[in-house]
């Protein structure tokens, strides 16, 4: 146990078998509402394309907490590393891929990919359909350990399957409606760090019928990180309702490093 114990806290990432333009490891990061399966069908398809992909679980629970618990679990993972997230996920990889050499790129698919300072709820986008009564949104559950009137957020089903599935199939949706893991409210106000996109080079699939990141507030988000846009004509999951169009953009992005 004690040479365990010793390991764990090491912290240094892992050297990488040498090989010749050998490819990197994908590390998806989901975001709000949903859980690692989301990326299934971008995962069988990074897999078939030789691509070695972890998708490591996301707490939900603070901007900076979560960070840093990507940012650990990519320590252990040999590089070279693009960093893809989902919608919050994306807040997510802004900061823990900053200052990390072993990241090449970061893709943003249906994202936020917030400046130092900015918080998530501010980045959603005037016509949002977050932007409404939170009571009208929400059911909220009080959690245990948490900030003083911190509560888990879960969306309403209407909410889910007209606007954060949107494109989804309905029987589909439904199942994603049920298994959602909650948002701590708190997490949509603290303010963002030093973000990697101003190092890193970045791709971002920019959804156009997304309800809950408005496409106007995507598309900003974009252009100022310099990101390569590509456009889809989906809701806010297209990671869902359009893998290949995801799969092919992340194996862009690490063409585009080479």
């Amino acid at each position: 146990m004690t040479a365990l114990a010793s390991t764990a806290t090491a912290g240094h990432r892992p050297q990488a078998t040498k090989h010749h333009h050998a490819k990197p490891t994908i590390v998806l990061v989901h975001g709000a509402w949903a859980d690692g399966s989301g990326w299934n069908d971008v995962i069988k398809r990074l897999q078939r394309a030789g691509y070695p992909v972890r998708v490591p679980p996301n707490p939900l629970r603070s901007l900076p907490g979560d960070s840093a618990t990507l940012k650990s679990f990519i320590a252990t993972v040999p590089g070279p590393l693009i960093l893809v997230g989902h919608s919050y996920g994306g807040a997510v990889i802004t900061n823990a891929a900053t200052g990390d050499p072993d990241v090449k790129a970061l893709v943003y698919v249906d994202a936020f990919a917030p400046e130092k300072g900015e918080t998530i709820f501010a980045l959603t986008g005037a016509d949002s359909a977050l932007a409404g009564d939170p009571t009208t949104l929400f059911d909220f559950v009080p959690y245990p350990g948490g900030p003083d009137g911190d509560v888990d957020l879960y969306l309403k089903e209407n909410v889910f399957l007209t606007s954060f599935a949107n494109g989804v199939p309905t029987r589909k949706a439904k199942e994603l409606y049920a298994t959602q893991r909650p948002f701590a409210l708190s997490v949509g106000s603290q303010e963002s760090g030093e973000p990697a996109w101003r190092t890193i080079p970045s791709w971002y699939l920019l959804g156009t019928r997304d309800r809950i990141i408005t496409p106007e507030a995507q598309r900003f988000m974009a252009e100022r990180a310099g990101s390569t846009i590509v456009r889809v004509r989906a809701g806010h999951l297209s990671l869902i309702s359009h893998p290949d169009a995801v799969a092919k953009l992340i194996v862009r992005a690490d063409r585009g490093t080479r």
